[in-house]
């Protein structure tokens, strides 16, 4: 089978195309065909050792996968050859092996896809959705301002929805063109703010009186001084741009004399195996009934994996970014 191999970190050009034996399942496993593999921004982060975590070469990248149960192994009951499902690799110690066109699970990890949902987007629910989702629930918006950062995003546009859906009072959405700001007000946003502009922070406080009580970041470096020059007296900055925290000791400071506060947010330590499969449910069940709206899927096939990472490290693109074997 085919499948992609990262061996040196060199960003995209590090992604190889290679043949590789198909792989069997074992005592308690389902072969899944994929049918769609996620691309994550924190891949192309490990592509060049950025990430906060630097993973052990060579491997087959990819976190994420939707596709059919093609054969299972010893002591499987369910699912059953044939089952539409998506795999959270990455909540059940599987780190990396999305990739490819074949791939070995756990039948426990499996979770079933309902009629009408694809498999990109059932793809673009797992590591987005579940982040989005969690957010939320950290960092609560019910009767709160909030600004959601890179809002045109595959987290960000869900962020918009769900904060929306929560009983924010206003939903700030920040991007970095007209037409994402338009999609972000498409999705629930209240009003946009272009995040390329100098003074967009003190338009942020323009608008809202002040600043806002809470500000979703997950985009890091540079861009989280900024925004938390938006953030009102005694707000919350939700914090989830692993790797790329860029905030002097002054600036924390400056945050203490305001009663403002960081939350902290990694995914993984939040996720509970036993609601793990009822969390995806509800959101694949929600996508699929047309009440969580989804971006269109930006789809490259396997072999141009280096095309599709450099598509997102040009942030060209908008969208869940998937590879179809």
């Amino acid at each position: 089978m085919k499948a992609i191999l990262f061996s040196r970190f060199d960003g995209p050009d590090a992604l190889e195309v290679v043949d590789v034996q198909k792989p069997l399942p074992g005592r308690g496993e389902v072969l899944v065909r994929v049918r769609a593999s996620g691309i994550n921004f924190f891949e192309t982060l490990m592509l060049r050792n950025r990430y906060a975590v630097t993973p052990d070469l060579p491997i087959i990248p990819g976190v994420e996968i939707a596709g059919e149960i093609e054969a299972v192994g010893d002591d499987v009951r369910t699912p059953e050859v044939g089952t539409r499902v998506a795999v959270p690799m990455f909540a059940v110690g599987r780190g990396a092996g999305g990739y490819a066109e074949y791939v070995a699970v756990e039948a426990s990890s499996a979770v079933p896809l309902p009629d009408g949902l694809s498999f990109e987007d059932a793809v673009a629910l797992l590591v987005q959705g579940l982040t989005a989702l969690h957010l939320i629930r950290r960092s609560n918006p019910t009767g709160k301002t909030v600004l959601v950062n890179a809002a045109a995003g595959g987290v960000g546009s869900l962020v918009v929805q769900l904060a929306a859906g929560a009983g924010a009072t206003r939903v700030i959405a920040a991007a970095s063109s007209a037409e994402k700001l338009e999609l972000a007000r498409s999705l629930g946003a209240h009003v946009g703010v272009d995040y390329t502009h100098p003074d967009w922070a003190d338009q942020v406080r323009e608008i809202n009186g002040g600043g806002v009580d809470i500000v979703y970041e997950m985009i890091g470096g540079a861009h989280t001084k900024a925004s938390l020059a938006a953030l009102a007296p005694r707000g919350e900055l939700a914090f989830g741009a692993l790797g790329r925290f860029d905030l002097a000791p002054a600036d924390l400071e400056a945050m203490f004399s305001a009663n403002q506060s960081i939350k902290g947010f990694a995914l993984l330590p939040l996720l509970d195996v036993n609601n793990l499969k009822a969390d995806l449910a509800g959101l694949f069940r929600r996508a699929a009934d047309g009440t969580l709206t989804q971006l269109p899927a930006s789809p490259f096939p396997l072999e141009r994996a280096s095309e599709a990472h450099r598509a997102m490290e040009s942030r060209r693109s908008t969208g869940k970014l998937v590879l179809i074997p």
